[in-house]
Order: structure tokens, then sequence, then C-alpha cells
């Protein structure tokens, strides 16, 4: 694993629990944060965080239970305690506040600790956010956990995890071999497997209206027509909500575009940061 700590990457204990961290750019710049999605990594913006460590101090961190972050010590994955360690670590930075980019299940905390902290987010870009009710989540219960997930702690064969990514991009072919190795690395990182599926057991979805409406901060939600996981449609119950929000959609990409088509997509995100 140790490629994949190299400088930048830092170990911080916030909260109780040692979290992997990379804290690039200007310290005096506007500070932004990027929140990766389920069984994914701080790597996922790798792309995105080069670019913009030019114009910003960017910061970004395995979640616990993911990557080289691993489980959380005290075994709780509630968003409760996501947006905990999310304070801590902006109090343990020094960040008073900053602009919040998430993917996927980091949407869904960028976006519920905008509500909650309303005076520590600038900006919100939330891109493919979890949130309102999909195939896979529905209120008040566990999520489905496909019977692929369920074998984790005891196999990840490569062929089967590139099954369960492609998905999750707009056009399969774009998804290489090593972004395939790098998610198969993370997920057998120590206690990942585990934790995956404890989060899994803990996450009950709640219907996000009355959240979502304490939001302040401009923002700008980004999908990919092609998103096979958190469908397209669900843009719209965010906007029904939300009807000031910014949209911004790809045609042909999935749900992750800032790995998919990282240059192209950043563009008119980076845009909407500078405004």
């Amino acid at each position: 694993m140790a490629e994949y700590a190299q400088p930048p990457s830092v170990f911080l204990t916030v909260a109780g629990i040692r979290l992997h961290v990379r804290d690039t750019g200007p310290r005096t710049a506007p500070a932004i944060i990027m929140l990766h999605g389920l069984g994914s990594s701080l790597h996922t913006w790798d792309a995105w965080a080069a670019r913009l460590s030019h114009h910003y101090r960017v910061i970004r961190y395995d979640l616990p239970g993911f990557g080289l972050t691993g489980p959380d010590p005290t075994g709780d994955y509630s968003e409760a305690r996501g947006l905990q360690v999310l304070g801590a670590l902006m109090d343990s930075l020094g960040v008073r506040h900053a602009s919040l980019i998430g993917n996927s299940m980091g949407g869904e905390l960028a976006w519920e600790f905008a509500a909650a902290h309303p005076d520590r987010v600038d900006k919100l870009v939330l891109i493919s956010p979890e949130g309102f009710a999909s195939p896979m989540f529905a209120y008040n219960k566990p999520p489905d956990v496909p019977w692929v997930a369920k074998l984790l702690p005891y196999t990840l064969p490569t062929a089967l995890l590139r099954m369960g990514l492609e998905p999750a991009y707009g056009d399969p072919s774009r998804l290489s071999d090593d972004v395939v190795r790098r998610y198969r690395d993370m997920i057998l990182a120590p206690g990942v497997r585990e934790a995956l599926l404890a989060r899994a057991a803990q996450v009950r979805l709640q219907p996000p209206e009355p959240m979502l409406r304490r939001i302040r901060a401009p923002t700008l939600l980004v999908w990919g027509e092609k998103d096979a996981l958190i469908p397209y449609r669900n843009a719209g119950d965010y906007l029904a909500v939300m009807p000031n929000w910014r949209l911004l959609v790809f045609g042909d990409l999935g749900h992750v575009p800032m790995e998919e088509a990282p240059a192209r997509s950043l563009a008119p995100v980076a845009m909407f940061l500078a405004q």
C-alpha cells in the first residue's frame, strides 16, 4: 500500500481516527474539500486536485471505513459520525470554511454538512449525490446489498470487481486496468471489506427535503446521463426542492465524471468555483 501513501499524503489523528489526508495548494488560498464515494478513495480526485491546487487549497481524505484510513475504531458509520469527522478535520487544519465537492456518498455528506453548518460552506458541487430513494436505496431500511458484496471478506476477483465498476462509466472502455487495480487495492486494505459491510448495515436513508431546505450555499449539481448507479432522474428530485441550484449534465458520462473525463468535466466546475 506504500505507493498510495507517497507525499503529499499525511496521516492525521482526528476525532479518534487516523485519517489518510492530502492537503495541497497555497495555504492562504480559498479551501476546497473533496469527498469520495462508496468503495473509493481520495485518489478518485487526482486529476481535479492537480489542476485546482494551482488556485485553491485542496483537501481530500479517505473517508472512515475506506482506503488507507481504514475502519473507524468506534464502529460508527452513521451520517452524524461522518459530519463529526469532517468538522473535526477542518478544525484540525485551521479551515474555518470551505467549498465542498462530493461524489455519490460523499455528495450526501457534503450537502448534509452544508445543511448542518451553513456558516462553514462557501459553495457546493454535488456529483450524482446520494440522498433520495433509488433502486438500491429505500427510505428507513438498509440498502439491498448485492450477494457479490457479501463475498468481499472472502474473495475479490479482479474480473468481478471490473464488472461492478463498469456501470459507473458511461463508456466502460474508459475504465483502465490501473484504475481497477487501485480500487481493488483500496478495498483490500486492512479492515476495509468488513467496514463496507458494517456501513451498509447501519445506513438508514431518510427523506432529505427538510435538510436540503436549510442549505444556503450556491450549489452546482453535476450528473452523467449514463449513470447506472444513481439514476439521472434523481436530479429532478433535488431541483424540485432547491429550484435555484444549477444543473450540469454530461450526456455521455456516468457516475464518476472526474475519473472518466477529468479535463472536460472540471472546466465548468472550475468556472462555477471561480464566480
